[in-house]
């Protein structure tokens, strides 16, 4: 009941920060234009922030663990060839392929998968979980660009390809993140308070905007895809590679790791993303309240039965 509590506790405040976006363009507080205009300064400016905060952050002395990075890296990139497949064998539309292979395997670690991972361990130490984070989050960010670049209609040379994933602020961000903490550079304590405070403003402002942006009637124009997302996010994916972890022998703090990664839903960083970079916006951001709500449900299944066969 506590796993259960816990998950709904992560996910509630998402959906309420939502409430107030909606309850602003009802109110006329929000027009569409002031979406896009948002979501472009999430994009360029907290969300980069957020994300060099979140790697830098991490520990990377106490909390290295080989194996499960390794797991982690394999696990991934095998979710995406395998994300990719699927939406190549079944949808014929561009937009909606990018959007629906970032829903179907980028999950929401940080905001979601995280709070779980430590009510997992009640209290415990989950600084393993943080240096996956800072390894899978650079993945999650290079692939995403990568997809919805591929399928933005452009078709873009190789060339045009890396130039724009190696000018995307995510991208750049992670990637600063990662060298600083390698080389174990600390920032002055006055910037590292700025860069803190501005990173905490990404999320409840992509909540916010998506909220603004929703239009309840989308739903049933994407229900195939929808239940498409929903089942391989929240069920196919958590159960391969909950399953490979657990035979592999991963226990407690490492288990709980890639319970955040593989069974939490999709993450709020793919509807700016999909919005920013010409994929169906209104798919993605359809994607992240499904699965949202619906992983309050999974998760606690995935963690009871996990639980059960001494996983934690």
């Amino acid at each position: 009941m506590n796993i259960f509590l816990v998950c709904l506790e992560a996910v509630l405040p998402v959906f309420l920060t939502m409430l107030l976006g909606c309850a602003a363009r009802y109110m006329g507080i929000m027009g569409e234009k002031d979406v896009s205009r948002f979501n472009a300064v999430n994009f360029k400016t907290f969300m980069p922030l957020m994300l060099f905060e979140s790697i830098y952050s991490s520990d990377l002395e106490t909390a290295v663990n080989p194996a499960l990075i390794a797991f982690s890296v394999v696990a991934v990139l095998l979710m995406i060839a395998g994300s990719l497949a699927f939406v190549l064998l079944t949808e014929k539309e561009d937009a909606k392929r990018g959007v629906m292979i970032q829903g179907l395997y980028r999950s929401n670690f940080v905001l979601v998968g995280i709070p779980v991972a430590d009510a997992l361990m009640q209290g415990g130490d989950i600084s393993v979980v943080a240096v996956q984070l800072a390894v899978v989050v650079p993945i999650f960010n290079v692939a995403a660009v990568i997809i919805l670049e591929g399928f933005g209609g452009k078709k873009p040379s190789l060339g045009h390809l890396l130039l724009d994933v190696a000018k995307n602020p995510l991208i750049i961000s992670s990637a600063l993140g990662l060298l600083l903490l390698v080389l174990d550079i600390r920032l002055p304590s006055i910037l590292s308070t700025v860069v803190e405070d501005m990173a905490n403003v990404a999320g409840p402002l992509a909540l916010f905007t998506l909220g603004a942006f929703f239009r309840i009637g989308s739903f049933g124009k994407y229900k195939k895809e929808l239940f498409a997302v929903c089942t391989g996010r929240l069920i196919v994916i958590p159960g391969i590679f909950l399953t490979a972890g657990f035979l592999l022998g991963f226990r407690g703090a490492e288990f709980s790791g890639i319970m955040a990664l593989f069974s939490s839903c999709s993450a709020i960083a793919s509807y700016i993303m999909a919005e920013q970079m010409g994929g169906d916006a209104e798919l993605a951001g359809n994607i992240v309240i499904c699965t949202s709500f619906l992983c309050s449900f999974s998760m606690y299944l995935w963690a009871v039965l996990f639980m059960s066969l001494g996983a934690f």
